[in-house]
């Protein structure tokens, strides 16, 4: 592997290079070191495969792997690679199977990976004598598909190839995994659907997006307008000790016209003072008793899951986002939106509308999409540039506003330290 050095301008993280996100070689380093070694990554919720035989096809990093439900119940993940010639045999995104059978030479999985069957193993009988067959010393136990490290919190599945890695709890860190567990705080989860979208931009555009604070009340008419994400909204920023995880929180202030202070935030031009809606039903907001967060009611949280995962709740809608990286310069974008088993018929409808906003073609989150692919147009063709992301000064901290790109900085400092540039 040929990696070509990158210029940074400063020791610090404030001024990214655009070959972080143009250069090949990198990338595959990328995946090796945060998708395949020491990271912990989402691969999907056990109320996704809740029944023995349920299998559910995904990746961890560029990798096909498949997580399964054997018959004791317990979830598995493994790789989806046949271990005889290298074939991805399970196509299915969603299934029911008593076994994986490859379909070219016919060889046989449990759901846990153990190989059970392989054809003409002992050869056949013809003329008296036997011809070919696997050698003596075959033993099927050492030919099993590859299997993954897995943890569970609170219906969420994740899954390593690294089977050194530390808990998924010192992963995440106990600043995250407080405001993981106010989401899945135990309630049993039920998926509500999915949307899928390729985005033509390096994966690590996905993580700054969700990372970045400033822009959802300028780029977002929806929600400046409505006031679901404002500069004004009462707000935290939060990570972990490693910079690589983060949550952002919001508390929804008023839709409208701003007055006093907060009078400025009116003053972009995504603040549309006229917009009404016509299903005002978009706004029917109901607080929610495990929104509670000591004295504070935070109406939305985005988490990033450092490499592979966003956990969204905004208002009532709450979702993952699935970041599966293909290539530098493109990735695949999974949601998966989802309720709770105790929520009423009105609260699902009311997520489900809520959902409309998020995904490929929601009000607010097809934005998203348009300017990362933009973003990496523009460092395709000039990869010596260099981005600027000094709102807020130039150190790492967390705070309690939204007028910064601390978050950002902090990831590509951890980001420095694993890829050693």
């Amino acid at each position: 592997m040929t990696e070509h050095p990158i210029h940074w301008e400063t020791e610090g993280t404030s001024r990214v290079p655009f070959a972080v996100y143009t250069d090949e070689d990198r990338h595959k380093k990328e995946l090796e070191r945060f998708f395949y070694k020491s990271h912990w990554s989402y691969v999907g919720l056990e109320a996704e495969i809740p029944n023995p035989g349920d299998f559910k096809r995904t990746v961890v990093g560029e990798r096909s792997v498949i997580m399964t439900r054997a018959a004791d119940g317990q979830i598995h993940v493994v790789e989806n690679v046949c271990a005889h010639r290298g074939m991805q045999f399970c196509r299915e995104r969603h299934g029911n199977k008593k076994e994986f059978v490859c379909p070219y030479h016919q060889w046989s999985y449990s759901l846990k990976g153990d190989l059970q069957g392989v054809p003409f193993r002992r050869g056949v009988r013809q003329d008296g004598k036997v011809n070919g067959g696997m050698p003596a010393d075959f033993d099927p136990k050492d030919h099993g598909l590859t299997a993954l490290k897995v943890a569970t919190r609170g219906g969420v599945v994740f899954a390593s190839f690294d089977h050194n890695v530390e808990s998924l709890e010192d992963f995440m860190g106990p600043t995250i995994l407080k405001y993981f567990d106010r989401l899945f705080n135990g309630r049993k989860l039920v998926v509500l659907g999915y949307n899928r979208q390729r985005i033509p931009g390096n994966w690590k555009l996905m993580q700054e997006n969700i990372k970045d604070p400033y822009h959802p009340g300028l780029l977002h008419t929806w929600f400046v307008t409505f006031g679901l994400w404002r500069a004004d909204n009462k707000s935290e920023l939060r990570m972990d000790a490693h910079h690589r995880h983060a949550a952002m929180i919001s508390t929804r202030g008023s839709a409208g016209q701003a007055t006093g202070a907060a009078a400025q935030v009116t003053q972009v031009s995504s603040f549309k003072e006229s917009m009404q809606l016509h299903d005002a039903s978009f706004l029917d907001i109901v607080p929610e008793g495990w929104w509670q967060m000591g004295e504070q009611m935070p109406t939305a949280v985005m988490m990033t899951l450092f490499p592979s995962v966003i956990f969204q709740q905004q208002v009532n809608s709450v979702s993952t986002r699935h970041i599966q990286p293909d290539g530098h310069g493109a990735f695949d974008f999974v949601w998966t939106h989802f309720g709770f088993e105790d929520d009423t018929p009105e609260m699902t409808e009311r997520r489900l509308r809520q959902s409309n906003l998020f995904g490929p073609a929601g009000f607010v989150s097809a934005d998203d999409g348009e300017v990362i692919e933009f973003s990496q147009q523009a460092f395709e063709t000039k990869p010596e540039h260099r981005m600027l992301v000094e709102l807020g000064g130039r150190d790492v901290g967390e705070t309690d506003h939204m007028v910064t790109e601390t978050l950002i900085r902090g990831m590509y400092a951890y980001w420095r330290k694993v890829m050693e540039a």
